[in-house]
């Protein structure tokens, strides 16, 4: 493992234990009854504030649930792909590594979705359908962050650099709208989207890391 893979491990065992400190801090810090039907919320001040500031805002609810659709069309493309490789290569070894530890992100942020649903952080600032629901961390921002920005990684690997020049600040447009827009849309505290912006920045450098190894290994082949 080459310098430049270990400080990346590096950054990505420091965010994954920020976004763990981050998580439980917001169990504990400030915890008041200020959501709906008296449920408690951590950073009790800090989330009240902005949401009394920023309110609630339909069209930005559905703006970014359109976004939502565009990164799980992303995510389907690359899945394309690993079939595909899969298919004609008739051996999952023989599948891209890339595209491999791309699955194999979808599966952590998949598990990651399921546990904070089961094992609620904080509910939302509004009832959407019928009680309470499990709004930490922002799942919208988890869901564009990781699959858009791991994408992002993948397209300087294979890109030209002329499609590259559009394709790169489309998909930063992409995450930056989802997160802002999120925010706005008022269906989530303040912290859960930042708790979702850290946890997503863990997955990617995690993403990003693997893909320097495995460039690494290629590397040392050819030698």
């Amino acid at each position: 493992m080459n310098e430049k893979t270990k400080k990346s491990l590096f950054t990505t065992c420091a965010l994954a234990v920020s976004a763990l400190i981050y998580t439980v801090m917001i169990k504990l810090v400030d915890v008041q009854p200020i959501g709906p039907e008296g449920s408690s919320v951590g950073f009790a001040a800090l989330n009240g504030f902005f949401f009394n500031l920023i309110g609630t805002h339909k069209f930005f609810y559905y703006l970014t649930e359109f976004f939502g659709i565009i990164a799980i069309l992303i995510a389907l493309l690359f899945a394309a792909v690993g079939a595909y490789q899969l298919y004609t290569r008739k051996n999952l070894l023989k599948v891209d590594k890339n595209v491999l530890a791309m699955g194999g992100i979808y599966i952590l942020v998949i598990v990651l979705y399921v546990l904070f649903d089961k094992i609620p952080v904080n509910y939302r600032p509004v009832i959407l359908d019928e009680g309470l629901e499990s709004s930490y961390p922002s799942t919208h921002t988890m869901l564009s962050m990781c699959i858009i920005g791991c994408a992002l990684i993948e397209f300087r690997q294979v890109l030209k650099k002329s499609v590259l020049k559009i394709a790169e600040p489309v998909c930063i447009a992409l995450i930056a709208c989802t997160v802002i827009g999120r925010l706005l849309s008022g269906v989530h505290w303040f912290t859960d989207i930042m708790g979702g912006a850290l946890i997503s920045a863990a997955i990617i450098s995690l993403y990003y890391t693997v893909v320097l190894y495995f460039k690494q290994k290629k590397q040392r082949r050819k030698v």
